[in-house]
């Protein structure tokens, strides 16, 4: 493989959250030398902090300059999700490669348009959703760059070294069981379909999800089979809309038009299944884990939380800027803390990923079919729970 030693030059559209999670991971990026030279967000305050933070070069409150910058490979898109269609396919007609933050794409809706997980049919979202994809699809062809899909699942350590162990074996995956559930999200708009594209499933349950894809498509690779998914099935829930005020302090979920709990189940093409469980009723911190149950061997990979380090406060007196665990409430008492938590969760090994593909003209491992599959089987999802029937796909 020959080394370049031009480095990657990255433009970051959106700072928050999302973009603090990059930014950890291209910090940490080693063989490949990284360039962050523009972040972009309306909110230039926001903009500002991820510069100083990271040491990006310089802000822009449009977008477009980024993608009229020669010197950019790559944009890096950590937007809400109603706009990374949009963003997507500007940047891949400008020429760059992209990366793209989880979900895809979705359904949200006419501009202003609200309750519409209420009233707009699950089968149009699908319908409207495939339709988006494939202009994306047929925008990525044409383009000749890359896409990557930024699922960290996908690269967190335990499924890596999991996907190591079934292509050694040569493994059949018989079922899995994933699942991210936590005590809901902090984000104000989280329990608006129009906002979101839907509740915890294609918030948090993506994860999982995609995980278990892309597991079964190494499997495929390794012994040489072509498998696909067959059909879904899909049940949600708002389970907190039946408690009181009271009773609601401690759960940040509060879903208007939108699930609060769902499961689906999958059936591969070689009749093989999985099982994706997400929920915004779970207290105790992030719940993320994927088991996998093969011919041959039980793996389970535990991502958080994880037993490294156990943490034991009396007070939280000097740890305001120390992180120690997710969706906690407070640092008191016993704590599973997270440890090298970029590392584990696959932030830092999906940036070596996708700046390794761009300078070394590769495929990344979690690239565009993953994104496609897995917003497929979400909204074939919805519809099931909607209509009470399993889905072909």
């Amino acid at each position: 493989m020959n080394r370049s030693a031009s480095p990657v030059v990255i433009g970051t559209i959106g700072a928050g959250y999302a973009a603090y999670l990059h930014g950890n991971g291209y910090e940490k990026v080693h063989g490949v030398p990284v360039r962050l030279k523009t972040v972009c967000d309306l909110n230039l305050a926001l903009a500002e902090k991820v510069k100083s933070r990271y040491g990006y070069e310089q802000v822009e409150s449009d977008y477009h300059k980024l993608l009229l910058d020669p010197e950019i490979d790559v944009i890096d898109i950590v937007l809400p999700p109603f706009l990374h269609t949009r963003v997507a396919l500007d940047a891949l007609k400008a020429g760059k490669h992209v990366i793209c933050e989880k979900p895809l794409t979705g359904y949200f809706g006419e501009p202003g348009q609200e309750n519409i997980g209420n009233t707009v049919p699950k089968s149009e979202m699908l319908a409207s959703c495939m339709k988006e994809m494939e202009l994306l699809k047929q925008a990525v062809a044409e383009s000749g760059k890359k896409f990557m899909y930024a699922e960290n699942f996908v690269y967190a350590t335990p499924v890596q070294k999991a996907a190591e162990i079934l292509r050694a074996k040569k493994s059949k995956l018989l079922f899995m069981k994933g699942e991210e559930s936590l005590k809901g999200s902090s984000s104000a708009v989280a329990g608006k379909w129009c906002k979101t594209g839907g509740g915890t499933l294609i918030r948090t349950g993506t994860h999982p999800l995609s995980g278990m894809l892309w597991l079964k498509s190494q499997e495929a690779a390794a012994r040489g089979e072509t498998i696909g998914i067959a059909d879904v099935t899909c049940d949600v829930g708002r389970t907190t809309t039946i408690l009181t005020e009271e009773e609601h302090r401690h759960i940040s979920a509060r879903p208007e038009d939108v699930e609060d709990y769902g499961v689906i189940s999958i059936t591969f093409t070689d009749g093989t299944k999985a099982l994706c469980l997400a929920s915004d009723t779970v207290l105790g911190g992030t719940k993320n884990y994927i088991e996998v149950y093969a011919n041959n061997t039980a793996l389970n990979c535990n991502i958080t939380p994880t037993d490294l380090l156990n943490t034991y406060f009396l007070d939280e007196d000097g740890l305001e800027n120390v992180d120690i665990s997710e969706m906690l409430p407070a640092k008191l008492g016993w704590n599973k803390a997270f440890v090298s938590d970029e590392i584990i969760r696959g932030y830092m090994g999906e940036m070596q990923d996708f700046v390794e593909a761009i300078a070394y003209d590769r495929e990344p491992a979690s690239g565009f079919q993953l994104a496609y599959d897995t917003t497929r089987v979400m909204y074939a999802a919805y519809q099931s729970a909607e209509e009470g029937r399993r889905i072909q796909l």
